[in-house]
C-alpha cells in the first residue's frame, strides 16, 4: 500500500519527542565556493522546505528519555545529500557519540546531490565511518526509513541500524526506478523497493507507521540502555530434584507438539521483548527467532530456534545460523548477554542447505560464540539435533529442561547408521547419553529446571520458572562479566 503522505522533519519531530524538548544543533551552512544559480536554487529550496538544508540535526527528549536526532528533509531538493547536509550528519552523529547518547535517525533522501557531482558522492564514506565509530562505542543507532529513501542514503546512514524500521508502502533501496528505467529501458520490477519486501527478505526489522515509532524506539532503548552494572542479584530458585525418566520418554515427551517452545517462553517469562528479523542481508528464517528482551532487571540479545517455524518443508537452514551471528554481533557491540535457545529437529538435509554453506556457517557460529567477548546463557529447552543445535551450545552456563536433549543425529538417524533400521533408535538414544541429566552428570549443564511432569501438561508454569532461573543467571552473569574461550570449552573435556 503506497504511503498517503510524507512528513516533513518539523511533523515527525512533533510526532516522535515530548512537546517543547527539540534543541537544534544546527549550523548555518557553508555555502562558500557555489555558483549564483546554485545558491539560487539553494534559496529556493529552503524556501521552500522551510529548513536551511535537507538534514536537521539536534535532541530532545522522547518518553523522558535523552536522544540524539537526525532527520531528513525531503521538501528540500527531495532530501538530497550535499558537501553541507554531509558535513552536518557527521557533525551531529559525532556529538552524539562525544554526548553518550542513543541516535535515532529517520532519513528520507533521492540519493547524492546531482548539482553537487561525485564531491557530494564519496561523503558516504566520512558518513559511514561516523555511524561506525558510533557504534563501536556500544551506543545505540536507530533507524527510521521513510518514503523514500535511496542512493547514497540508503547505502549509508539508512542500513547500519543496530534495529531499522520502515514506513509502510515505502519506496527503499538502492538504484531508484527512475533512473533504472532511463537508463535501462524498461521500468523496475514492482513490489521489490517496497519496505514490505525488504521485511519479507530480512533486511529491515518491521514495518511500522509514523505515530507507532516513539513506542518501538522506547521499548527498543529500554532493553539497549538497561544498565550493565549494578543489577541487583536476583535470589537463586534453586534446583528441584529431577526424576531420572527413561531416554526414549525423554525424547518421546520433547516431541510433543504442545511443548511450549521459545515464543510462550518470552510471553509468560520477559519483561520486555522488542523482535527482530532477518540477517539485514537478505535472509530471513522462520526456524529462528531473534530479539532483544529483559529478564526481570537483566537485559539480553535473545536467540532462539523456533520449534513452530521449522517444518519438513522449511527446516532450519543456513540462513537462521547466518541470523543468529547477526544477534552476536549485537551483543559483542552492545555489551549486552547473549541467550542462546536449542530447540531444533535438525539443520536442513538439502541441496539448498549445502549451497548456502550449511557446515561453515556451523563452523563459524561454534567459533564465533566460544570466543564472544560477552557474557552468554544457553537454555537447551527441547529437541537438540546435530550441528543446527550444537552450534548454539557454547556458553559461560548452560541450562536445560528436564526433557531437553542433545545428539549428533535424530535417534533414528543413528540406528539407520549402525543397525540400518530405525527399530533401534530408543537403544541407540540411551547409549548415546543424550538427556540433559547426562548431561549435567558430565558436567556440560550447569543446572536442570523441572517439569512436573512435563512441559506440555503445565507451559505457563514451566516457562516461568525457566524465566526465574535465567533472570537469576543474567543477573550473575551481569555481574562476572564474560568467559574465556578456554573456560567455554573447559566443560567438554
Amino acid at each position: 500500500m503506497p504511503c498517503v503522505s510524507r512528513l516533513s522533519a518539523k511533523d515527525l519531530i512533533d510526532l516522535v519527542l515530548d512537546p517543547g524538548s527539540w534543541v537544534s544543533w544546527d549550523t548555518p551552512p557553508n555555502r562558500l565556493g557555489i555558483s549564483e544559480a546554485y545558491a539560487a536554487e539553494l534559496a529556493a529550496a529552503a524556501d521552500k522546505a522551510g529548513t536551511d538544508e535537507s538534514v536537521v540535526s539536534g535532541e530532545g527528549r522522547m518518553r523522558g528519555r535523552r536522544v540524539g536526532v537526525l532527520l531528513g528533509e525531503f521538501g528540500f531538493l527531495a532530501g538530497s545529500i550535499g558537501r553541507a547536509s554531509a558535513d552536518r550528519v557527521v557533525a551531529g552523529i559525532e556529538r552524539a557519540t562525544r554526548e553518550g547518547l542513543p541516535l535515532l535517525a529517520a532519513p528520507v533522501s533521492g540519493g547524492t546531490r546531482m548539482q553537487e557531482g561525485t564531491p557530494a558522492f564519496i561523503q558516504m564514506v566520512r558518513i559511514s565511518a561516523a555511524v561506525a565509530a558510533h557504534r563501536a562505542a556500544g551506543l545505540p543507532y536507530l533507524v527510521y526509513l521513510r518514503n523514500p529513501t535511496t542512493g547514497g542514503v540508503m547505502a549509508s546512514w539508512g542500513s547500519l541500524g543496530h534495529v531499522t524500521v520502515a514506513e509502510p508502502g515505502a519506496l527503499v533501496g538502492f538504484l531508484g526506478p527512475r533512473v533504472y528505467s532511463a537508463l535501462y529501458g524498461r521500468d523496475f520490477p514492482p513490489g521489490v523497493q517496497t519496505s514490505e519486501n525488504l521485511y519479507e527478505h530480512g533486511i529491515i526489522d518491521a514495518v511500522v507507521p509514523p505515530e507507532e515509532i516513539a513506542g518501538i524506539l522506547d521499548r527498543a532503548l529500554t532493553i539497549l540502555q538497561a544498565p550493565r552494572e549494578g543489577v541487583p542479584p536476583v535470589p537463586d530458585p534453586g534446583q528441584e530434584d529431577v526424576p531420572d525418566v527413561d531416554t526414549w520418554e525423554v525424547v518421546t515427551r520433547s516431541r510433543k507438539p504442545e511443548r511450549p517452545g521459545v515464543r510462550r517462553l518470552l510471553r509468560y517469562a520477559a519483561a520486555d521483548v522488542v523482535p527482530l528479523n532477518g540477517t539485514g542481508q537478505g535472509e530471513s528464517d522462520p526456524g529462528l527467532l531473534i530479539a532483544l528482551a529483559r529478564f526481570g532487571d537483566a537485559p539480553c540479545v535473545f536467540l532462539g530456534q523456533d520449534r513452530r517455524g521449522q517444518t519438513t518443508d522449511h527446516p532450519m537452514g543456513p540462513g537462521a545460523l547466518r541470523e543468529a551471528r547477526r544477534g552476536m554481533r549485537l551483543a559483542s557491540e552492545l555489551g549486552l548477554p547473549l541467550v542462546t535457545v536449542i530447540d531444533t529437529q535438525g539443520a536442513a538435509l538439502s541441496a539448498e542447505a549445502e549451497n548456502g554453506g550449511l557446515a561453515g556457517e556451523i563452523a563459524r557460529s561454534l567459533a564465533d560464540l566460544v570466543t564472544l567477548d560477552a557474557p552468554t546463557l544457553c537454555l537447551m529447552l527441547g529437541e537438540g539435533n546435530g550441528g543446527g543445535a550444537l552450534a548454539f551450545l557454547p556458553a559461560d552456563r548452560v541450562i536445560a529442561a528436564q526433557h531437553a536433549w542433545l545428539s549428533p543425529l535424530p535417534p533414528e538417524g543413528a540406528s539407520a547408521i549402525v543397525h540400518r533400521d530405525l527399530d533401534h533408535a530408543p537403544e541407540m538414544a540411551r547409549a548415546q547419553q543424550v538427556r540433559a541429566i547426562d548431561l549435567y552428570r558430565r558436567g556440560v549443564v550447569d543446572r536442570i529446571v523441572a517439569e512436573k511432569p512435563d512441559a506440555a501438561d503445565e507451559p505457563e508454569d514451566f516457562c516461568r520458572r525457566v524465566g526465574a532461573v535465567l533472570e537469576h543467571e543474567l543477573a550473575a552473569l551481569l555481574l562476572t562479566g564474560a568467559g574465556s574461550a578456554e573456560a567455554r570449552t573447559r566443560r567438554y573435556l
